[in-house]
């Protein structure tokens, strides 16, 4: 969310910020608004001190007199035109917050300029594509032949887009899981929380998913309640309308949860496989940070990131998003892309983004700044740490072998049992 006062200040370059994304910012409505807001708070701030004139005049004479009652009806005319003005101011605010609300966030300064996908910049590789003497096979292939992944059975539960783990498959999700968490706890110095799984609407528009991608979102109606996207929103919310000290930040959380998408801007893409799931778990990672330290903090997460993909031995490139590309909340995003062999393509299984001060705004999360005593907003950060059920898509066709079993990366054979290889 943005702040009013910074809009007002200087709208024309606030718009052309805004336009960075690729569509022009109109700010007017806004400006409008708040042109108004501030005339009524005026309006009334005088009327209040007639009001109070009048209060005092009726202490000063008799009460059974006609001054009395002069005093008495020009406060309650008074009184009433104040609470006019109010009903007004309160519409006014809602209807600037629902504004507010929609508009994305301002991208960085270094943030690259551009309008898709097509205008991102490889920030730098790691590792090598994998070379094959025999034709590589997609993940859903490999997985249905080795008796792992079981997507007819699942939509038999549940419909399209779901799949039900078996036998190794299930037990590599459960590896990545612990070896992810133990990762981020035992080697970056997160705290693990296991947070709900459902959380109410106000966590929703603290962290930028409601108002604008509710249509995104699985509901529980009758309970006010909303399945979780992403662990992002329980770990931000955490600390939603709480003043942290200075001495506790920067602050870091991981979690692990399953995390449920309607996934409604993505039918007719990725129809098979894992890639795009209305149910899916993943490894989150988020820090709460000084304005000072979030762009530091934000390389030290990418990386945090990048070193699960580096343990399991996965080739990986980093994608710095042009401005026109980014998320809603984002000011600054790097994608890691692993490599799969089977699809022949780079495809993103982590998404690490800075939101600088947009989500502590909607979330009122601040600190205490030590040198004056007076809150302040903190900077908030975010990434998959990783999406697991890509990880498992990458280890099938990246360790895939010619008699179609997948050797199991040696990271994760102590998380396995020591298993070696998945076969049927």
């Amino acid at each position: 969310m943005h702040d009013i006062k910074e809009i007002r200040r200087d709208p024309d370059a606030y718009a052309r910020r805004l336009g960075r994304r690729g569509d022009a910012a109109i700010l007017e409505p806004v400006l409008d608004l708040d042109r108004r807001r501030r005339e009524l708070i005026a309006r009334a701030d005088g009327l209040r001190h007639e009001k109070a004139k009048a209060e005092q005049g009726m202490r000063t004479v008799d009460k059974k007199s006609s001054e009395f009652a002069a005093f008495r009806d020009q406060m309650r005319s008074v009184s009433a035109e104040i609470k006019t003005l109010e009903d007004e101011r309160d519409d006014i605010d809602r209807r600037l917050d629902d504004i507010l609300l929609t508009l994305p966030n301002v991208p960085d300064d270094e943030a690259p300029d551009g309008k898709s996908e097509h205008d991102n910049v490889v920030a730098r590789v790691w590792g090598e594509k994998p070379t094959f003497d025999f034709p590589p096979k997609e993940h859903w292939e490999i997985g249905e032949r080795l008796g792992i992944l079981d997507f007819e059975r699942a939509a038999k539960l549940s419909g399209a887009r779901f799949v039900a783990y078996k036998k190794a498959g299930a037990r590599l999700e459960r590896a990545l899981m612990a070896f992810m968490l133990d990762t981020h706890t035992g080697r970056n110095g997160y705290t693990e929380i296991l947070p709900p799984f459902l959380v109410n609407a106000a966590s929703m528009q603290g962290t930028g998913q409601f108002p604008k991608f509710r249509a995104d979102a699985f509901e529980a109606k009758e309970d006010d309640l909303v399945l979780v996207p992403t662990a992002e929103v329980p770990l931000v919310n955490l600390h939603r309308d709480e003043i942290l000290p200075a001495e506790a930040l920067p602050i870091r959380y991981t979690a692990y949860t399953p995390c449920f998408r309607r996934e409604a801007g993505g039918y007719g893409r990725d129809t098979r496989g894992l890639i795009r799931m209305h149910q899916f778990q993943k490894v989150e990672l988020v820090q709460f940070t000084t304005p000072e330290t979030s762009r530091a903090a934000h390389e030290a997460l990418t990386r945090h990131a990048e070193g699960i993909l580096q343990a399991l031995g996965l080739h990986y490139r980093v994608v710095d998003l042009c401005a026109g590309d980014m998320g809603f909340g984002s000011n600054r995003t790097y994608d890691l892309e692993v490599w799969l062999p089977g699809q022949d393509r780079y495809r993103e299984i982590s998404s690490c983004s800075n939101c600088g001060d947009f989500q502590a705004r909607r979330a009122a999360i601040r600190y205490r700044d030590p040198e004056t005593g007076k809150p302040r907003l903190v900077h908030t950060l975010n990434g998959s740490g990783l999406a697991i059920g890509r990880t498992v898509v990458a280890i099938l066709e990246n360790y895939q072998q010619s008699d179609g079993t997948v050797r199991v990366p040696e990271a994760l054979r102590p998380y396995m049992g020591g298993l070696e290889t998945i076969s049927a």
